[in-house]
């Protein structure tokens, strides 16, 4: 991004943090790319891992702010110097906030509090900063200013300056401010001095006929324009020197005091109910996932689940006759489909659960679903419980862990298909704090895909929890035993007066692709688990009963594993008894 309230920019970014060139995106032109051969596509591509931390600065902070602000701004004033950065966080260290990739700070926002009457609409950016003393900052103040905000250039296209404002919207919220004021500049007018006013030119950038650097991003995050000033930044000659004069009205004014980085009470997730279709590439499938995770970002959801085993069309990939090697051959796509999962949960800004895939290691095969959170963090969850059919016919091992997650909304669990079935493992993640339980499944019978929804049904009225399930829809010719799929995607709820009247939030056409999106209440839980008409967890007779875990040697997979060696069961056969998962 590289944009800046004190109108600051680096010339060859827009508020979203990728390269523009006379107002719209610029393309490379060439050559079409290669086919990729078979070992190309089982190649992982190479994504760095990211850890990023959205957090409050520090004076030990200032030697990297200077070196941001120097690449950002070498075309104008260069850095804040280091007493005028300390007397930011003297003021107001609350509103100087940063994010950090692994330790290393890579983008900023400053601000500063005023009492706005006392400035009024026609200010510049030397009087409301107090010239860069920032004795202007009143903690009785009713606005935000925003002081600047800055984005490594080689952090742009993670879309930070986006994370940047949401906290400062949050902050304004929390500490009870009437709005968010800046000036910004208005670079892209440069080009349009000669042909219509500065008034002419943000219309034509509010009715998105031109793109500007600065004002597109901003107004993209909810910002008005009050009015456009003249003067604010003399120097700015790509602007004229004119600004804009943006605001965003803090609805919740009045509201109860909260500090940043809160967990949230409302939540919005969305499933993927996956079209499963024949696939020529690794790139295709790639390109399918990436255009669910953008829908689905762009209702603002926190989370987006997939299907266990969506993945599945790249089998067909390994022209491999027999299924137990088809999917070892398909394992190894599941790098670097991870790695592209983390890359889209930080790009855009939403956690990612990305159903399940299967991992060969150690001579065994699992299956495995991964968390990719939005701050570049990843986990995984693997599948406890096997079906006699995944251990037959693939020679598939359950893994030994239960994982409870720790989300910037909140505390969930996976659980993955048939691990539904088994109340005791939802018990233990409730037991836990989790809150909402995504169960990405494949079904290929309806009667199979009843198991899957009754059994989390009930796991949302046992533990008081939301859940949602989402499974594959659509045929695979070429795919043995996973050739037909049976899906119907639902996000449950607790059985109660505050929820709707069946227990079911939302839920999908049957064996149709769509995406379903969902608002939780996890407010209603607390009042369920106190005010209940029926309070099952508070209701337990733990001085009768209690449920614990065992880590012990099992030879459960060896006995289905050899079951699956002495008969194999016909096709038709095999599909009457096919367990769901």
């Amino acid at each position: 991004m590289a944009t800046s309230s004190n109108g600051k920019s680096s010339a060859s970014s827009n508020g979203n943090g990728k390269a523009a060139t006379n107002g719209s995106h610029a393309k490379k032109v060439g050559k079409p790319s290669p086919a990729l051969t078979p070992v190309e596509r089982l190649t992982p591509t190479a994504v760095p891992a990211h850890k990023l931390v959205l957090r409050t600065l520090r004076r030990s902070d200032f030697k990297a702010v200077k070196d941001i602000m120097d690449k950002v701004y070498s075309n104008m004033e260069g850095a804040w110097a280091a007493d005028e950065f300390a007397a930011l966080l003297r003021k107001f260290p609350e509103g100087q906030i940063g994010i950090e990739d692994n330790g290393r700070l890579v983008a900023a926002a400053l601000a500063i509090i005023v009492d706005y009457s006392k400035f009024g609409d026609k200010h510049t950016y030397a009087k409301i900063t107090g010239h860069g003393k920032f004795d202007t900052h009143d903690d009785d103040g009713d606005t935000l200013y925003g002081v600047d905000v800055f984005v490594d250039p080689e952090y742009r296209s993670l879309r930070l300056g986006r994370r940047l404002y949401d906290a400062r919207k949050e902050l304004c919220e929390n500490l009870n401010l009437r709005a968010m004021v800046a000036g910004g500049r208005i670079p892209g007018y440069a080009a349009y001095a000669n042909e219509m006013t500065p008034a002419k030119y943000v219309e034509m950038v509010r009715n998105k006929e031109v793109v500007d650097p600065i004002l597109t991003f901003q107004l993209s995050n909810e910002f008005h324009v009050r009015k456009i000033i003249r003067g604010y930044l003399p120097y700015d000659s790509e602007s004229k020197a004119f600004a804009t004069l943006l605001e965003w009205i803090n609805v919740y004014y009045e509201e109860t005091e909260k500090l940043i980085g809160n967990t949230k009470s409302n939540v919005r997730i969305g499933v993927v109910q996956w079209q499963m279709r024949a696939t020529r590439s690794l790139e295709d499938l790639l390109q399918q996932m990436e255009f669910f995770v953008d829908t689905v970002s762009g209702y603002k959801a926190d989370c987006v689940m997939f299907p266990e085993f969506f993945n599945a069309p790249l089998m067909a990939l390994t022209n491999e006759d027999s299924p137990a090697v088809a999917i070892r051959a398909m394992a190894a796509f599941t790098e670097p489909i991870k790695a592209k999962m983390m890359e889209l949960a930080v790009s855009y800004n939403i956690n990612i659960v990305a159903g399940s895939m299967p991992v060969y290691e150690d001579g065994k095969l699992h299956n495995v679903a991964y968390l990719c959170r939005r701050d570049g963090t990843v986990d995984e969850q693997y599948k406890l419980h096997v079906t006699p059919d995944e251990a037959s016919y693939w020679g598939m091992r359950g893994g030994d862990k239960l994982k409870c997650f720790d989300t910037d909304f909140g505390k969930i669990g996976i659980l993955v298909c048939y691990d539904v079935e088994f109340p005791e493992l939802a018990r233990m993640l409730s037991d836990e704090g989790v809150k909402i339980l995504f169960v990405p499944f494949w079904t290929d019978t309806k009667n199979a895909y009843q198991r899957v929804r009754i059994c989390a049904q009930a796991r949302a009225i046992e533990n008081e929890c939301y859940v949602a399930i989402t499974g594959s829809v659509g045929n695979l010719p070429r795919v043995e035993n996973m050739d037909i799929q049976y899906s119907q995607s639902a996000v449950f709820s607790p059985s109660d007066f505050a929820f709707p009247h069946d227990a079911i939030v939302a839920e999908a056409t049957p064996n149709t692709e769509m995406t379903l999106i969902a608002d939780l209440d996890l407010d209603l839980l607390k009042d369920l688990n106190t005010s209940g008409a029926v309070r099952n967890l508070r209701d337990r007779r733990k001085d009768l009963y209690s449920l614990g875990w065992t880590i012990k040697k099992t030879d459960r997979d060896d006995d289905l594993l050899a079951q699956g060696s002495e008969e194999r069961l016909p096709r038709t056969s095999r599909r009457k008894a096919v367990a769901a998962g």
